[in-house]
């Protein structure tokens, strides 16, 4: 303790680096603890990433759980669920109001977003509306053009400046408190996922043992593989689909479309298409432009969860380069 000028004690100051490093650990569970908004925007925060290094790490469990039908349909599954509620609501929904759903549903699927551990909801429609204001220019929190494959792909989102949501971005979905509470605690999702794994995986242990799975074997393939293949997949949209690909539309950045990202993302790799009339609810404008989310929300559609998806206006699909 110190004396103070009124002699009074008071606490010893908090050395500045390690107040940095108590907000990187308390944002591991809640995202409100941001670092210094005024650090450098190229700077890795190696301390709050460390779970995001552990995830990839941890992959190689595969090694010590083996495998089995079960596991490996499991970590499918769960791509495929999580990349639609990624495709389908984070960013057509979400990012881009490109239909309508009940409240309800809205926080489902964001749920389900969130166990991708790509962060809440809030925070990924605001960079992703960032992304498209200033796509490909300086502002651009992600662009391959200026700042290459590494920091387009995983680089930005480690900094202190990508860890933060820009509110200014989002002010139609800050109004529900379900949201910002999601967004807030959004680690919650993904290791709630994680410990079900777990526990189903154990409970078929003992009772299914001819299953040839465990708890740790669930974790390991039906969460860690699956998530680190479902982030890496989506990425590239903002890695790849800038630099490689066809472009249909004349655009103001170097989006392009690409028919192998379309098939891994569910159809997101129709990029060009995308940055040309980003509202549509559908990315694949013609027939062969295999575009599952859509089919999804469609179906979605026919069972009365959403409504109003938002179509390509027949004189901007019609413009090419």
């Amino acid at each position: 303790m110190l004396e103070s000028d009124a002699g009074k004690c008071v606490p010893p100051a908090v050395p500045v680096r390690w107040a940095q490093a108590l907000r990187s650990l308390r944002s591991w569970v809640d995202s409100s603890a941001v670092e210094d908004p005024g650090a450098s925007s190229r700077r890795v925060a190696w301390l709050r990433v460390i779970p995001f290094i552990a995830l990839h790490l941890a992959c190689l469990g595969i090694f010590w759980v083996g495998t089995s039908t079960l596991a490996t349909v499991t970590a499918i599954l769960l791509y495929v669920i999580r990349m639609f509620a990624i495709t389908g609501f984070y960013h057509r929904y979400f990012s881009h109001r490109s239909f309508r759903t009940s409240r309800a549903a809205q926080f489902l699927f964001a749920i389900i977003g969130a166990m991708s551990v790509q962060r809440g909801p809030l925070w990924w429609a605001a960079h992703h509306r960032t992304h498209h204001l200033h796509a490909d220019t300086a502002a651009d929190p992600h662009s391959p053009q200026l700042r290459g494959f590494f920091w387009s792909h995983v680089g930005w989102f480690l900094t202190p400046a990508g860890f933060q949501t820009d509110r200014k971005r989002i002010p139609d979905l800050l109004r529900y408190p379900e949201l910002r509470w999601l967004d807030r605690f959004d680690v919650l999702a993904p290791v709630t996922l994680a410990l079900s794994l777990f526990g189903i995986g154990t409970w078929l242990n003992r009772t299914q043992p001819q299953l040839g799975t465990s708890g740790a074997q669930m974790v390991i393939w039906g969460f860690c593989l699956s998530t680190v293949a479902l982030f890496h997949a989506t990425v590239t949209i903002n890695s790849l689909a800038h630099q490689f690909g066809t472009r249909r539309f004349e655009t103001r950045d170097a989006s392009r479309n690409n028919f192998w990202l379309a098939l891994l993302t569910f159809g997101e790799g129709w990029h060009n298409n995308h940055h040309h009339f980003p509202a549509s609810a559908r990315q694949g404008f013609r027939w062969w432009e295999i575009d599952l989310t859509y089919y999804g929300l469609c179906a979605l559609q026919a069972l009365g969860v959403v409504s109003h998806l938002r179509p390509v206006p027949a004189r901007l699909r019609q413009r090419t380069r």
